[in-house]
């Protein structure tokens, strides 16, 4: 009782302090019965989910005070409109569509990053008309859309006289997104481009649509449904939009992203605590979902655990692998975790922040995604929040 009570008062000064929380909503396309795109051996959709809950999983972990809202987090089929509805009911500050492409030249390749305007270009266009098409499946459509007809190049002149006042924001994050997902996987830079995307129109806020290669292209369709390519484009997306979120605040001067030192990331990290160890005295009958660190439960001559353990997790993947597969050959002492998303593999358990720091450099090449994460009690803590209290 006492723990509860904590906990909803931790909540609510969290609350208080976050009422204008930067809200990012996640939109994985197509879902359900809408497939998307078909590969050879692959659907667009699962592709799609697979990297909007990566991305949302890493700005949860390491930004808990920006809001992560998804359109869908499993294969269910959601209307176009409704995605754009989710985004402006809950506020949103920015909406990132992720697809994935295709095209009857099966030798085309690469990313390119979409903002709201213009199909300049044919290829622009049939980008659009293939996203669009979706509501085809939709009842009563005609009405919903105005009777907008996503294969009718005629549907698309409206384009043209639209003013999308979110415009120039739009482009930046694009760009920026754009940007990491090119430097990261050095793959062919289609460039950031715009078209008439009804999920774009219809949103109240910055938004950007990813198309993060082509499934129609055999190796590209092999990459994206690699879990290690998976996460370093999910990494990208991330330090994309974490790197918008940085131009705003250097523009407005407001600050978005909280740092160690101020009172919104004690109080999500404190009740981010608290709440952890609530779930995992919920969880304790249930030894089918563990949700404690094996490695923090396991005594050690060279590790306190009564203190903090640091550790450094260096992968997610959908399936488990297990801890001698090929992907972890030199690294000792793997600890496999299982999670909603999938299986999360960690190495360098540790008291010392600055060994795990130097273990994080030397894997970088092999993990570019690794970092840093913290243990109390075989409890998930803020890092941040850690160190300062050191």
């Amino acid at each position: 009782m006492f723990k509860r009570s904590i906990l909803s008062t931790l909540f609510l000064v969290f609350i208080s302090l976050n009422v204008s929380a930067f809200t990012v909503v996640l939109d994985a396309g197509h879902g359900g019965n809408d497939a998307g795109a078909v590969g050879s051996f692959s659907k667009e959709k699962n592709i799609n989910l697979r990297h909007a809950t990566l991305v949302g999983d890493m700005i949860k972990e390491r930004n808990p005070e920006i809001k992560v809202i998804y359109t869908r987090d499993k294969d269910i089929f959601v209307e176009l409109k409704e995605r754009a509805n989710i985004a402006n009911r809950n506020k949103a500050d920015l909406f990132v569509s992720i697809h994935t492409n295709s095209s009857k030249n099966k030798s085309a390749s690469g990313i390119e990053t979409f903002s709201l305007g213009v199909s300049r270009t044919k290829e622009n266009m049939e980008v659009a008309m293939l996203e669009n098409s979706v509501i085809l499946l939709e009842e009563d459509h005609e009405s919903k859309y105005e009777g907008f007809d996503p294969n009718s190049t005629d549907s698309y002149i409206m384009f043209e006289f639209m003013k999308d006042q979110y415009s120039q924001r739009s482009i930046a994050c694009a760009d920026y997104i754009q940007t990491k997902l090119i430097d990261s996987s050095k793959r062919v830079d289609r460039g950031v481009r715009q078209a008439g995307f009804l999920v774009l129109r219809a949103t109240a806020m910055p938004s950007v649509l990813v198309e993060l290669g082509f499934i129609s292209n055999r190796e590209e369709e092999k990459a994206l449904n690699n879990d290690d390519k998976q996460i370093e484009n999910a990494e990208a997306i991330y330090q994309g939009i974490i790197a918008y979120i940085h131009s705003l605040e250097k523009k407005g001067g407001e600050k978005i992203l909280s740092d160690s030192n101020s009172p919104a990331a004690a109080a999500v990290a404190t009740a981010t605590t608290v709440a952890a160890a609530t779930t995992v005295e919920t969880v304790a009958a249930q030894p089918s979902k563990p949700q404690t660190s094996e490695i923090a439960e396991k005594k050690s001559e060279n590790i306190d655990n009564n203190a903090v353990i640091y550790k450094l997790q260096i992968l997610v993947s959908s399936k488990q692998r297990g801890t001698d597969d090929p992907v972890f050959k030199g690294q000792k002492n793997i600890e496999e975790l299982k999670e909603t998303v999938g299986y999360k593999y960690l190495i360098g358990a540790s008291n010392n922040y600055n060994e795990v720091l130097k273990l994080k450099d030397s894997v970088k090449s092999n993990f570019p995604g690794a970092f840093i994460v913290a243990y109390k009690n075989g409890v998930r803590v803020n890092v941040q929040e850690t160190l300062k209290n050191k």
